[in-house]
This record gives C-alpha cells, sequence and structure tokens, in this order.
C-alpha cells in the first residue's frame, strides 16, 4: 500500500512542481509589470511617446525587421537548394514567429542610436502628414519638387527627381506591408541585418550536424544583405543632395521653407534648413522635431529670415504637431525677433560640430549614472 501511494504521490509532486514554478515565474511578470507601470506614470509628458506614435514605430520597426528577414531567407534559401540541401532550405524557408518580439526580448532593440533614429522618422511623418496643406498664390503653379523637376538645369532636374523617387518608395511601404530597403543611417542597418540574421538561426530547426552549414549560409545572405545596401538611397539623402543643388540664397530661402511645408514635404524642409545651418540632417531634423522649439526659432532668426516667414513656419508646425503651444510660439516671436541673428547664430554654433563630438560632450554633461 506504501508503494502505491508512492506512485500517486510522484505523479502529484510533478504537476505541484510545475504549478509552482508557473505560479513564481507569474509574481516576477507582475512585478516587472508594476515597475514598467510605475515608471511610465512618473515619465514626464514631453518625454512620454502618445498612443499614435507607439503604433506608427510598432509598424515601422516590423516593417523593417520582416523587410530584411525576407530578404536574408530569399538568398538562404536558394544558397542551400543550389548545393542540394533540400530539407534544411525548407526548414529555413518555413515562416515563424515574428522576430521583432524574440530581438525585443533579447534587449536589442533597446540600443538608443537605432530606436533614437526610428522615433525621429515616426514623428517626421507623422508631422509632415498632419501639415496643412497652403493654396499657392499662383493656382497653376507647380508644386515645389515638381517645378524643379522640370528645370533646365539638369542637376537641379535630376536631384528633385530621386527625392520624388525617394518619396515615392517610402510611401508606399505601409500599402506593401513589407520593406525592399531599410532606409537606415549604414551603421544601424549593419546592426540589423546581423541581429535578424542571428535570430533566424536561432529560430529554424536544424540537425546539430547541419547548423554549421546554415550559420555560414545566413553568414553569406547577411553580407550580401550589406554588400547591396546603399545609404545614399535614403529619402533624406536624396532631400540634401536636392538642398545643396538648389543652394538657396539667402532672398530665396524663407520662401522656399514655406513652401515646402505647405506642400507637406517635411523632408525638404530640414534638408534646405540643414544646407542653409550648415549642418548634417540629423542634427537639423532635431531641431524641428523639438516641441519647444527654441532652437529652431533661433536657427531661423540667425538666417536673417523676415517675422512673418518664422510664423508661417511656426504656425504650420503648431498645427500639426499637437505637442506645440501656438499661443506660447506666438509670445515666444516676440523675443526671438529682438535677438540680432549673429547673436542667434552665435548660440547655435554647437550643432555645426561633429555629431559624435557633440554627443561625447553631452555623455559629459549629463552622465547617465554617478561616477
Amino acid at each position: 500500500m506504501s508503494g502505491h501511494s508512492v506512485d500517486m504521490d510522484d505523479g502529484v509532486a510533478v504537476g505541484a512542481q510545475e504549478l509552482l514554478a508557473r505560479a513564481a515565474a507569474a509574481e516576477a511578470r507582475a512585478h516587472r509589470g508594476l515597475r514598467v507601470a510605475v515608471e511610465d506614470f512618473f515619465l514626464p509628458e514631453e518625454g512620454r511617446l502618445d498612443e499614435r506614435a507607439r503604433r506608427a514605430l510598432a509598424a515601422l520597426l516590423e516593417r523593417l525587421i520582416d523587410g530584411i528577414e525576407a530578404e536574408i531567407r530569399e538568398h538562404g534559401v536558394r544558397q542551400l537548394s543550389g548545393r542540394g540541401e533540400n530539407a534544411l532550405a525548407h526548414a529555413l524557408a518555413t515562416p515563424g514567429p515574428s522576430l521583432v518580439e524574440r530581438l525585443g526580448r533579447a534587449g536589442v532593440l533597446r540600443d538608443p542610436a537605432l530606436m533614437a533614429e526610428l522615433i525621429a522618422r515616426v514623428r517626421q511623418e507623422l508631422i509632415g502628414a498632419a501639415l496643412p496643406m497652403l493654396a499657392p498664390d499662383e493656382p497653376e503653379r507647380p508644386s515645389l519638387i515638381n517645378r524643379f523637376v522640370q528645370h533646365l538645369d539638369r542637376v537641379l532636374a535630376s536631384s528633385a527627381m530621386a527625392v520624388l523617387v525617394a518619396e515615392s518608395r517610402r510611401r508606399a511601404m505601409p500599402e506593401t506591408g513589407q520593406i525592399t530597403q531599410a532606409e537606415l543611417p549604414a551603421d544601424l542597418h549593419h546592426r540589423l541585418v546581423w541581429w535578424v540574421a542571428a535570430a533566424l538561426a536561432e529560430r529554424t530547426p536544424a540537425p546539430a550536424d547541419a547548423q554549421p552549414l546554415l550559420d555560414r549560409t545566413l553568414c553569406d545572405a547577411a553580407q550580401r544583405s550589406l554588400a547591396a545596401y546603399d545609404e545614399g538611397d535614403r529619402l533624406e539623402a536624396a532631400a540634401l543632395r536636392f538642398a545643396a543643388a538648389i543652394d538657396a540664397r539667402p532672398q530665396e530661402l524663407g520662401e522656399l521653407l514655406v513652401e515646402s511645408l505647405g506642400d507637406q514635404r517635411i523632408v525638404i524642409f530640414v534638408a534646405l534648413l540643414a544646407h542653409a545651418l550648415g549642418t548634417g540632417y540629423d542634427a537639423a531634423r532635431a531641431l524641428v522635431l523639438d516641441p519647444a522649439a527654441e532652437r529652431l526659432w533661433l536657427a531661423l532668426r540667425g538666417l536673417d529670415l523676415s517675422r512673418e516667414t518664422i510664423a508661417q513656419i511656426g504656425y504650420a508646425l503648431c498645427e500639426a504637431d499637437p505637442r506645440r503651444d501656438l499661443e506660447r510660439f506666438a509670445d515666444t516671436l516676440d523675443a526671438v525677433m529682438t535677438i540680432p541673428p549673429a547673436e542667434a547664430r552665435a548660440t547655435l554654433d554647437t550643432i555645426r560640430l561633429h555629431p559624435d563630438y557633440r554627443a561625447a560632450l553631452l555623455a559629459l554633461r549629463h552622465p547617465e549614472r554617478p561616477a
């Protein structure tokens, strides 16, 4: 009878251990969830992504990773099939759980540079889509970009057409559901490709003796993806080339900036601003996306733009971005116009420095942890 009792208790013990483990895991999850909720509650409003931005960021990240995964898998499957490794090719070709979740659990997607770029991209596109359309003074006059596509100067015309092509490719992405080009800065694309390749290796079922071949195949596929990537195809890069080709004179710049916002082409606005200030695209974009925007108003004043021009730009951005306060901008504009342009320019000298140097200065001035 005692032996009989031991057998029954054994079965109960196994179930009990599993239940206890699951309960402990649930407790840990609840603790983590509470900590996240508390941190979120105390986040300052200006640092929090709104729901629209969160959804757009999640969708962009998923499309980026899915697009890179599709490219690596396609090349890997073709390579394995060509070697007669049909079973391994089938395993790699078989869709599996989303790699976004796996990379998120690993923590690699918390990379500050990657998330800074994606958040800026999302905010830029949301603001661009919400900009108020301005009716042109001359109804028959073509829009800014179309006017330059028809320009007699071939450099101007080709650079304008390159912007249209890049813009069309990016705008088509949400409809297709897949990104054929990641359109990230090269160093970020490089990281993402290798993370995706490693996650694919982990997700693909393969016998132990076939694992080295799978690893080599995915390495080759990742390197092929990297070799084919051209950072110059990005919309931002094309817009910068367009701005450089225009090389707007001081008396032309204000009208072009206002017109680019009226056409809902915020990328061109940022590129024109970057070229005029002598900065990189990212530095100018940071000025434009900052909802407080003091540095942007100083930059525009430093370019000696008229009060009317700065007011038109400020109004458009306040209308497009719910984080901005139109009344506060109106009050700020009075103060901005009292500052001499040379003095306004001097306050922004640091944005012309190399971005890595500026990042190093910020890291020293605002350390994340106490020394």
